[in-house]
């Protein structure tokens, strides 16, 4: 008799700890609930957001709708274009074939690309990874060859890859001399991507899905190529036009690759998650170097550039950027982190490694401006003073 009164003191005791344990994860679900809910409204094109902390989903959720059309609501299976967030993908995928020892760091544009001009024989392959090697913006070369020659991309006939890398190639000079400065490059990524296909001799997306998506079983994963494959539970792009939102899905260089052309859902991006954490793809060694912050070639740290433009959100301040990642923390919280925003959509992963705590946020509208919202979220979870 006495045993079973102390087993089921313990068992009690128990059960309290585990309930007082609940009540902040529940009452931290319900604050940060109240923050996404009052950004969207349930007809109208909104985000799917997931919070984590070690491996376990505190908020899975959707809010609003995948497009006006269908008034389909988006959910955790709801796919959108990543942008930007693709280029964690890309750097892994780089960081594979150095693994495999078919690629370097130090190769450069000239040895990858034998008639790439002479500016790229110093341009290297971790220039490209950490937005040092000093590319010109390919959206500027664009205009510049539409000026001359008139309108030649549009939403139906979009940039490809391969003339991004003609445009490169028509250049004698970069932005800067390799290693020198900071730019945040599209053009560096679209060549990444160009240069995983070469090197792996698969397309860039088939060499993600067998090396990245499959292994990972991120199932509903794609590089999205019009015309070669279809994205299921497709959330479509959205912006405000006056006071409505208007369907605004794909520009003249929403083609392109390796610098913003993954589709993605938060069922796989958990999966992705956990693939980091737990270093599935690569030793946590072999990852090292992504999470180390670019210095320039005097050792000095790296800044945003002084001249505003729209891939510069912070003129002049300075800028912790490794492989595929911005590494600066948050209010002491170490982190590693990405936006991505292009027509009709804005996403944001923050992962704050050591408290262990993760914020995707996926958004199908413009307006809404999930970085900010993610360290929100991020201040409730950490139990940060939150700013008016």
């Amino acid at each position: 008799m006495r045993l079973l009164l102390i087993l089921f003191t313990v068992t009690l005791h128990c059960f309290a700890i585990e309930t007082c344990a609940q009540v902040p994860t529940l009452a931290a679900e319900k604050r940060a609930d109240a923050i996404f809910s009052a950004v969207t409204q349930e007809r109208a094109p909104g985000l799917a957001v997931l919070v984590r902390r070690d491996g376990r989903a505190l908020l899975e959720k959707g809010y609003g709708v995948r497009d006006l059309r269908t008034q389909a609501k988006i959910d955790k299976h709801t796919n959108f274009r990543l942008a930007s967030f693709t280029k964690q993908f890309t750097a892994m995928a780089v960081m594979l074939l150095v693994r495999d020892g078919k690629l370097r760091y130090d190769q450069t544009l000239t040895e990858l690309f034998p008639d790439f001009p002479a500016y790229g024989e110093h341009i290297t392959v971790r220039n490209l990874l950490n937005h040092t090697g000093g590319l010109p913006d390919y959206e500027d070369l664009m205009a510049v060859e539409e000026k001359a020659k008139g309108t030649i991309w549009s939403p139906e006939h979009q940039i490809q890859d391969d003339e991004v890398l003609a445009l490169l190639k028509k250049e004698t000079t970069g932005k800067f001399a390799a290693g020198t400065n900071w730019s945040y490059s599209n053009s560096g990524y679209v060549v990444l991507g160009l240069i995983v296909a070469k090197i792996s001799g698969q397309p860039y997306g088939d060499f993600l899905n067998t090396r990245i998506f499959v292994p990972l079983h991120m199932d509903h994963t794609i590089v999205y190529q019009n015309g070669k494959n279809e994205v299921v539970n497709r959330a479509f792009g959205h912006s405000k036009v006056g006071d409505a939102l208007k369907e605004t899905d794909q520009s003249s260089t929403s083609a392109t690759l390796g610098d913003g052309g993954i589709y993605s859902n938060l069922e796989d991006l958990a999966k992705w998650d956990d693939a980091l954490r737990n270093h599935t793809l690569l030793t946590s060694e072999e990852m090292n170097p992504a999470i180390i912050s670019a210095k320039v070639a005097d050792g000095s740290a790296t800044h945003w550039p002084v001249e505003p433009n729209d891939d510069n959100h912070h003129p002049g301040k300075p800028v912790y950027y490794g492989f595929g990642w911005f590494l600066d923390p948050y209010q002491g919280h170490t982190r590693m982190w990405h936006t991505g925003s292009t027509m009709g959509f804005r996403t944001v992963i923050e992962r704050f490694t050591g408290d262990k705590l993760s914020i995707i946020i996926l958004c199908n509208r413009t307006d809404v401006d999930p970085e900010a919202l993610a360290l929100k979220t991020a201040d409730v979870y950490l139990g940060l003073k939150q700013k008016e």
